[in-house]
Protein backbone atom coordinates (compact mmCIF):
# COMPACT_ATOMS: atom_id res chain seq x y z
CA UNK A 1 0.00 0.00 0.00
CA UNK A 2 1.53 3.44 -0.83
CA UNK A 3 2.49 5.86 1.74
CA UNK A 4 -0.20 7.66 3.57
CA UNK A 5 -0.01 11.71 3.30
CA UNK A 6 -1.42 12.01 7.06
CA UNK A 7 -1.33 15.97 6.52
CA UNK A 8 -3.88 14.97 3.75
CA UNK A 9 -6.19 12.40 6.05
CA UNK A 10 -6.10 15.36 8.87
CA UNK A 11 -7.29 18.43 6.45
CA UNK A 12 -10.04 15.66 5.40
CA UNK A 13 -11.46 14.81 8.76
CA UNK A 14 -11.46 18.30 9.97
CA UNK A 15 -13.43 18.96 6.64
CA UNK A 16 -15.75 16.98 7.58
CA UNK A 17 -15.86 18.16 11.51
CA UNK A 18 -16.47 21.29 10.03
CA UNK A 19 -19.78 20.77 8.40
CA UNK A 20 -21.35 20.62 11.60
CA UNK A 21 -23.89 18.21 10.37
CA UNK A 22 -26.82 17.98 12.90
CA UNK A 23 -30.25 17.38 10.74
CA UNK A 24 -31.03 14.89 8.96
CA UNK A 25 -31.17 17.40 5.94
CA UNK A 26 -27.64 18.13 6.75
CA UNK A 27 -26.93 15.07 6.18
CA UNK A 28 -28.54 14.59 2.98
CA UNK A 29 -26.73 17.74 1.54
CA UNK A 30 -23.45 16.44 2.81
CA UNK A 31 -23.82 12.70 1.29
CA UNK A 32 -25.95 12.98 -2.01
CA UNK A 33 -23.38 11.86 -3.94
CA UNK A 34 -21.50 9.87 -1.44
CA UNK A 35 -24.65 7.82 -1.13
CA UNK A 36 -24.65 6.74 -4.54
CA UNK A 37 -21.16 6.15 -5.14
CA UNK A 38 -20.90 4.17 -2.00
CA UNK A 39 -23.44 2.28 -3.19
CA UNK A 40 -22.37 1.28 -5.88
CA UNK A 41 -18.67 0.38 -5.13
CA UNK A 42 -20.20 -1.81 -2.26
CA UNK A 43 -22.23 -3.78 -4.45
CA UNK A 44 -20.27 -4.02 -7.60
CA UNK A 45 -17.23 -5.59 -5.38
CA UNK A 46 -19.08 -9.00 -5.08
CA UNK A 47 -21.64 -8.71 -7.84
CA UNK A 48 -20.16 -7.61 -11.22
CA UNK A 49 -23.78 -6.77 -12.35
CA UNK A 50 -24.26 -3.93 -10.66
CA UNK A 51 -23.72 -0.60 -12.73
CA UNK A 52 -23.18 3.16 -11.38
CA UNK A 53 -26.18 4.25 -13.57
CA UNK A 54 -28.26 1.41 -12.64
CA UNK A 55 -27.31 2.51 -9.14
CA UNK A 56 -28.30 6.10 -9.48
CA UNK A 57 -31.05 5.27 -10.95
CA UNK A 58 -32.53 3.85 -8.74
CA UNK A 59 -30.94 6.09 -6.01
CA UNK A 60 -33.20 9.20 -7.51
CA UNK A 61 -36.15 7.70 -9.27
CA UNK A 62 -36.72 4.95 -6.67
CA UNK A 63 -36.78 1.91 -9.88
CA UNK A 64 -34.90 1.23 -13.25
CA UNK A 65 -36.22 1.26 -16.84
CA UNK A 66 -35.26 -1.63 -19.18
CA UNK A 67 -32.86 -3.98 -17.14
CA UNK A 68 -32.66 -7.06 -18.43
CA UNK A 69 -30.10 -8.67 -15.56
CA UNK A 70 -30.90 -10.97 -12.44
CA UNK A 71 -33.50 -9.20 -10.49
CA UNK A 72 -31.26 -10.21 -7.50
CA UNK A 73 -29.30 -7.23 -8.84
CA UNK A 74 -32.44 -4.65 -8.66
CA UNK A 75 -32.70 -5.43 -5.05
CA UNK A 76 -29.71 -5.30 -3.55
CA UNK A 77 -29.04 -1.72 -5.24
CA UNK A 78 -32.72 -0.80 -3.45
CA UNK A 79 -32.45 -2.19 -0.57
CA UNK A 80 -28.62 -0.02 -0.03
CA UNK A 81 -30.89 3.05 -0.93
CA UNK A 82 -33.55 1.70 2.28
CA UNK A 83 -31.11 1.28 4.46
CA UNK A 84 -29.55 4.53 4.05
CA UNK A 85 -32.45 6.40 4.85
CA UNK A 86 -33.26 4.31 7.58
CA UNK A 87 -30.19 4.67 9.22
CA UNK A 88 -30.25 8.70 8.82
CA UNK A 89 -32.78 9.18 11.94
CA UNK A 90 -30.30 6.82 13.92
CA UNK A 91 -26.85 8.70 12.84
CA UNK A 92 -27.71 12.55 13.81
CA UNK A 93 -29.13 10.72 17.28
CA UNK A 94 -25.61 8.97 17.48
CA UNK A 95 -27.67 6.07 18.13
CA UNK A 96 -24.90 2.90 19.18
CA UNK A 97 -24.43 -0.27 17.72
CA UNK A 98 -26.41 -3.08 19.02
CA UNK A 99 -27.29 -6.65 17.77
CA UNK A 100 -30.58 -5.51 17.19
CA UNK A 101 -29.30 -2.67 14.64
CA UNK A 102 -26.83 -4.60 12.99
CA UNK A 103 -29.91 -7.31 12.91
CA UNK A 104 -31.76 -4.33 11.48
CA UNK A 105 -29.12 -3.74 8.68
CA UNK A 106 -29.06 -6.90 7.33
CA UNK A 107 -32.67 -7.53 7.17
CA UNK A 108 -32.75 -4.14 4.64
CA UNK A 109 -29.71 -4.91 2.55
CA UNK A 110 -30.41 -8.28 1.80
CA UNK A 111 -34.25 -8.47 1.71
CA UNK A 112 -35.34 -10.54 -1.15
CA UNK A 113 -31.85 -11.49 -2.00
CA UNK A 114 -31.61 -14.96 -0.18
CA UNK A 115 -31.23 -17.45 -2.78
CA UNK A 116 -33.47 -20.65 -2.76
CA UNK A 117 -30.63 -22.98 -1.30
CA UNK A 118 -30.04 -20.85 1.79
CA UNK A 119 -34.22 -20.49 2.59
CA UNK A 120 -34.80 -23.67 2.40
CA UNK A 121 -32.07 -24.33 5.18
CA UNK A 122 -33.97 -21.76 7.11
CA UNK A 123 -31.70 -19.02 6.66
CA UNK A 124 -33.59 -15.34 6.65
CA UNK A 125 -32.79 -12.02 6.50
CA UNK A 126 -32.21 -10.06 9.61
CA UNK A 127 -30.84 -13.14 11.73
CA UNK A 128 -28.14 -15.24 12.56
CA UNK A 129 -26.82 -17.70 9.90
CA UNK A 130 -28.04 -21.29 11.44
CA UNK A 131 -25.51 -23.60 9.65
CA UNK A 132 -21.70 -22.61 9.29
CA UNK A 133 -20.68 -21.31 5.51
CA UNK A 134 -16.81 -21.39 4.40
CA UNK A 135 -14.94 -17.71 4.36
CA UNK A 136 -11.76 -17.90 2.44
CA UNK A 137 -9.70 -20.52 4.83
CA UNK A 138 -12.03 -19.61 7.81
CA UNK A 139 -15.80 -20.33 8.55
CA UNK A 140 -16.13 -17.27 11.00
CA UNK A 141 -18.15 -18.28 14.57
CA UNK A 142 -19.92 -21.31 14.66
CA UNK A 143 -23.71 -20.59 14.69
CA UNK A 144 -23.80 -21.24 17.92
CA UNK A 145 -21.46 -18.76 18.79
CA UNK A 146 -22.33 -16.19 17.09
CA UNK A 147 -24.85 -14.12 19.20
CA UNK A 148 -22.37 -13.80 22.10
CA UNK A 149 -19.53 -12.64 19.70
CA UNK A 150 -21.66 -10.26 18.16
CA UNK A 151 -23.08 -9.36 21.88
CA UNK A 152 -19.29 -8.82 23.20
CA UNK A 153 -18.09 -6.67 20.17
CA UNK A 154 -21.27 -4.25 20.52
CA UNK A 155 -20.15 -4.02 24.59
CA UNK A 156 -16.35 -3.65 23.41
CA UNK A 157 -17.68 -0.38 21.26
CA UNK A 158 -19.06 1.50 24.01
CA UNK A 159 -17.04 4.46 25.67
CA UNK A 160 -13.96 5.14 23.27
CA UNK A 161 -12.07 7.90 23.92
CA UNK A 162 -11.86 10.40 21.02
CA UNK A 163 -8.25 10.48 21.30
CA UNK A 164 -5.72 10.29 18.53
CA UNK A 165 -5.98 7.16 16.16
CA UNK A 166 -9.20 5.88 18.29
CA UNK A 167 -12.06 6.41 16.46
CA UNK A 168 -10.03 4.78 13.29
CA UNK A 169 -8.93 2.05 14.91
CA UNK A 170 -12.00 0.89 16.50
CA UNK A 171 -13.89 1.38 13.32
CA UNK A 172 -10.85 -1.06 11.84
CA UNK A 173 -11.77 -3.38 14.53
CA UNK A 174 -15.39 -3.02 14.40
CA UNK A 175 -15.38 -4.60 10.53
CA UNK A 176 -12.23 -6.84 10.71
CA UNK A 177 -13.98 -8.39 13.62
CA UNK A 178 -17.42 -8.28 12.50
CA UNK A 179 -16.14 -10.19 8.71
CA UNK A 180 -14.28 -12.82 11.17
CA UNK A 181 -17.12 -13.55 12.85
CA UNK A 182 -19.43 -13.61 9.77
CA UNK A 183 -22.69 -13.81 11.45
CA UNK A 184 -24.72 -14.26 8.64
CA UNK A 185 -25.38 -16.89 6.15
CA UNK A 186 -24.77 -14.08 3.02
CA UNK A 187 -24.08 -10.03 2.79
CA UNK A 188 -21.92 -9.84 5.56
CA UNK A 189 -19.50 -7.75 3.61
CA UNK A 190 -22.02 -5.32 2.62
CA UNK A 191 -23.43 -5.04 5.86
CA UNK A 192 -19.65 -4.73 7.65
CA UNK A 193 -19.30 -1.71 5.52
CA UNK A 194 -21.93 0.00 6.19
CA UNK A 195 -21.76 -0.44 10.08
CA UNK A 196 -17.62 0.88 9.31
CA UNK A 197 -19.27 3.75 8.17
CA UNK A 198 -22.15 4.20 10.64
CA UNK A 199 -19.31 4.27 13.58
CA UNK A 200 -17.08 6.41 11.55
CA UNK A 201 -19.81 9.15 11.49
CA UNK A 202 -21.43 8.93 14.49
CA UNK A 203 -17.98 9.51 15.84
CA UNK A 204 -17.40 12.60 14.04
CA UNK A 205 -15.52 10.97 10.97
CA UNK A 206 -16.04 11.09 7.88
CA UNK A 207 -17.72 7.99 6.05
CA UNK A 208 -15.40 6.23 3.13
CA UNK A 209 -16.22 4.45 -0.25
CA UNK A 210 -14.22 1.09 -0.29
CA UNK A 211 -13.53 1.25 -3.72
CA UNK A 212 -13.51 -1.42 -6.62
CA UNK A 213 -10.29 -0.83 -7.56
CA UNK A 214 -8.50 -1.03 -4.14
CA UNK A 215 -11.01 -4.28 -3.65
CA UNK A 216 -7.74 -6.41 -3.45
CA UNK A 217 -5.97 -3.78 -0.87
CA UNK A 218 -9.15 -4.00 1.25
CA UNK A 219 -9.48 -7.70 1.25
CA UNK A 220 -5.65 -8.73 1.65
CA UNK A 221 -5.92 -5.82 5.04
CA UNK A 222 -8.95 -7.82 6.31
CA UNK A 223 -7.05 -11.36 5.33
CA UNK A 224 -3.90 -9.84 7.69
CA UNK A 225 -6.43 -9.44 10.71
CA UNK A 226 -7.64 -12.86 10.51
CA UNK A 227 -4.41 -14.54 10.20
CA UNK A 228 -2.12 -12.21 12.44
CA UNK A 229 -4.82 -10.15 14.56
CA UNK A 230 -2.95 -6.62 13.46
CA UNK A 231 -5.08 -4.04 12.42
CA UNK A 232 -2.09 -1.64 10.92
CA UNK A 233 -2.87 -2.61 7.50
CA UNK A 234 -6.82 -2.01 7.38
CA UNK A 235 -6.16 1.75 9.61
CA UNK A 236 -4.34 2.45 6.91
CA UNK A 237 -6.55 1.25 4.26
CA UNK A 238 -9.12 3.54 5.79
CA UNK A 239 -6.90 6.45 6.03
CA UNK A 240 -6.30 6.19 1.99
CA UNK A 241 -9.64 5.99 1.50
CA UNK A 242 -10.74 9.15 3.56
CA UNK A 243 -8.51 11.10 1.77
CA UNK A 244 -9.46 9.40 -1.66
CA UNK A 245 -13.33 10.15 -0.97
CA UNK A 246 -13.35 13.74 0.61
CA UNK A 247 -9.95 15.21 -0.56
CA UNK A 248 -10.56 18.56 -2.57
CA UNK A 249 -11.22 18.00 -6.07
CA UNK A 250 -8.44 17.59 -8.36
CA UNK A 251 -7.29 19.70 -10.52
CA UNK A 252 -9.42 21.15 -13.39
CA UNK A 253 -8.15 19.25 -16.80
CA UNK A 254 -6.87 21.77 -19.68
CA UNK A 255 -9.33 22.22 -22.35
CA UNK A 256 -8.50 20.89 -25.61
CA UNK A 257 -7.04 24.15 -26.89
CA UNK A 258 -4.62 23.99 -24.37
CA UNK A 259 -3.29 20.66 -25.76
CA UNK A 260 -3.52 21.48 -29.50
CA UNK A 261 -0.62 23.23 -31.11
CA UNK A 262 -2.00 26.86 -32.61
CA UNK A 263 -2.09 28.32 -35.54
CA UNK A 264 0.47 30.62 -36.80
CA UNK A 265 -0.90 34.50 -37.01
Amino acid sequence: MDQIDNGKYVKAVSKWKQMDIKTVSDLEAVLSNFSVIFAYHSGVIENPEITYHTTREIFENGKVINFTGDVRTVFEIKNQKICYDWLKDKIIEKAIITPELIKGIHKKLTDGTYDEGRYSRGERPGEYKKHDYVVGNDQGALPEEVSSEIEELCEELQDIPDKGDNIIKTAAYLHCKFENTHPFADGNGRVGRTLMNYFLMTHGHPPIVVRNETKNEYYNALGCYDKTGELDGFVAYIKKETIETWEEPRQVKKRLNEYVEKESC
